[in-house]
């Protein structure tokens, strides 16, 4: 008779499956997690071009301004308030690949100056006011009413582009979703500036 030698089940490594499972699973929960952390993942940039060709007082003032806006960004605060953001809209946060600080003012070929942009590379590039705009508003107004204007304008325009990624070309939504979600971020300070809401108005005009 023929004889078929079995393997030795028995003596086989046992596997711990359920431990397994559970490094599996916190595995995938820590990679959800990181993919979400949009702090790391902003930067300030500048265009060599742009900082050959502007004056030390420009590049000094668009340096301070874009250092600002990226420590702004990247309060431990603000950054949960996003990850909440995120996760009430549901927003593919690992579609972001970077979120840029651009230290230049942008304008496009019709004149329109923007404050940021979505692209379709998952870049998110936040641009700063121009220095005339401050000049007439420090005129106007004291200092600590720009710094929180800058800081305001920046935390309302990533808001606005992180639900471009959910929302796209749908700019009205977008629109009424920034404001929302910058309101309960910004009574959820309960700031003492005196020009909150006229700051609100500026960025949220009727």
């Amino acid at each position: 008779m023929l004889r078929i030698n079995q393997p030795a089940i028995s003596k086989m490594p046992r596997v711990k499956l359920s431990g397994f499972f559970r490094k599996l699973a916190k595995k995938s929960m820590l990679n959800k997690m990181q993919k979400l952390k949009l702090s790391s993942k902003i930067r300030m940039v500048a265009n060599p071009q742009k900082v050959v060709k502007a004056s030390e007082r420009r590049l000094r003032f668009y340096t301070k301004y874009a250092d600002f806006v990226l420590k702004t960004l990247k309060k431990p605060l603000f950054q949960k308030f996003l990850n909440w953001v995120i996760k009430r809209e549901n927003i593919e946060g690992h579609m972001v690949k970077n979120i840029q600080v651009r230290v230049f003012p942008f304008q496009k070929e019709n004149g329109k100056r923007l404050a940021g942009r979505w692209n379709s590379k998952g870049e998110i590039l936040i641009y700063p006011k121009r220095l005339d705009f401050f000049r007439k508003m420090m005129r106007n107004g004291k200092k600590e009413t720009v710094y929180f204007y800058i800081k305001c304008r920046a935390m309302a325009t990533l808001i606005h582009e992180l639900l471009h990624v959910k929302y796209l070309d749908d700019e009205n939504n977008v629109r009424e979703l920034t404001r929302k979600y910058f309101n309960i971020f910004i009574q959820r300070q309960n700031t003492q500036n005196s020009n909150a809401s006229g700051i609100q108005k500026m960025l949220f005009p009727n």
